[in-house]
């Protein structure tokens, strides 16, 4: 995403923000030093913010006036960084946003469980809510995603993953978070039950066509622009959708050099094959799926009230697609 874009859209709800980061961090205390050190570690290190930032937008654009959807950002920010604490750990990722992760800094015992004490705090401040619906949607998201890691884990050095196998994966792994958090919005405003649904849907592909774009900024990227290691699907035998194309599409000889890469997570070939991904249409293909989605979100709020709130969540899913990290 474009600074300016980025920039646009976090100056609509800079207040709310102010006031979630403080949710965030009294939220995060904890009476163990190692807790407060790790979790800090990740949270200050930013991102995007995109999954509160849609609990924000969503509620601010069914014009809510309460503070409960400050509760709801920090509590899906929490979902999300204990994710990712587990996600580095299972992928043996030394690089997140730019630095160490928090397991090649602390070790893959204390992010486990710095995760684990992440998930839980996320359910402590769901019960506070006091709201079965609420409960509902994250405790079902939660799950969800669970099950999107085990089936990624199953797909890795898997030559023979579909394209509809692997966009599964994205649905639960990652569109699943971006759904929650767009339906809690709605839903501590009080919109219908047909608006929750809408937003929902605008959440889900939302988060497919980032995904789709990350995958292609893994062949396309500048590793100091995106913050992590280009290349490193592949390193991790995980087949993502330019690679899938590639093994369907390209040459007998490259389908069966991606087919060794995968099996073996292999990077030692990253240049002939980011030559053959890129000569071969695959990362248009895989842009071409991104837009696909981010239109399929912009669709699913054509009846949200108009104002600048809805025009940022258009911003957004524009942007979604047109960025370089």
């Amino acid at each position: 995403m474009s600074n300016n874009a980025q920039n646009n859209i976090m100056s609509t709800i800079a207040a709310d923000m102010d006031a979630v980061n403080s949710v965030i961090r009294q939220r995060l205390h904890s009476e163990v030093a190692l807790v407060n050190q790790i979790a800090e570690y990740i949270i200050s290190a930013g991102g995007k913010r995109i999954r509160p930032v849609l609990v924000l937008l969503v509620a601010n654009a069914y014009n809510y006036k309460g503070v409960g959807h400050h509760e709801l950002a920090a509590v899906v920010e929490f979902i999300h960084t204990a994710t990712l604490l587990h996600d580095d750990v299972v992928d043996e990722s030394s690089m997140r946003r730019g630095r160490q992760t928090a397991n090649a800094l602390f070790g893959n015992a204390a992010s486990v469980l710095v995760g684990d004490f992440l998930y839980s705090r996320a359910f402590q401040m769901m019960v506070s809510l006091d709201s079965m619906r609420v409960m509902q949607i994250l405790s079902d998201a939660t799950n969800v995603i669970a099950e999107g890691e085990v089936l990624q884990l199953l797909n890795m050095h898997d030559p023979d993953v579909t394209e509809e196998s692997y966009l599964q994966v994205i649905r639960s792994k990652t569109a699943k978070l971006f759904e929650a958090a767009a339906e809690l919005g709605a839903l501590v405003a009080g919109a219908s039950d047909a608006d929750i649904a809408a937003a929902g849907e605008y959440g889900r592909s939302l988060g497919t066509a980032f995904q789709l774009i990350d995958d292609v900024l893994d062949y396309a990227g500048d590793a100091t622009e995106i913050g992590k290691n280009v290349g490193d699907d592949l390193r991790e035998g995980k087949p993502t959708l330019p690679l899938i194309w590639l093994m369907e599409n390209g040459t007998e000889e490259q389908r069966a050099l991606v087919r060794s890469c995968i099996e073996n997570g292999d990077e030692q070939h990253f240049d002939t094959i980011l030559a053959a991904i890129t000569n071969s249409g695959a990362l248009d293909y895989t842009r071409r799926a991104a837009e696909v989605a981010a239109q399929r979100a912009i669709d699913a709020i054509a009846g949200m009230p108009d104002g600048v709130y809805k025009q940022s969540l258009l911003q957004l899913a524009r942007f979604s697609v047109d960025r370089s990290h």
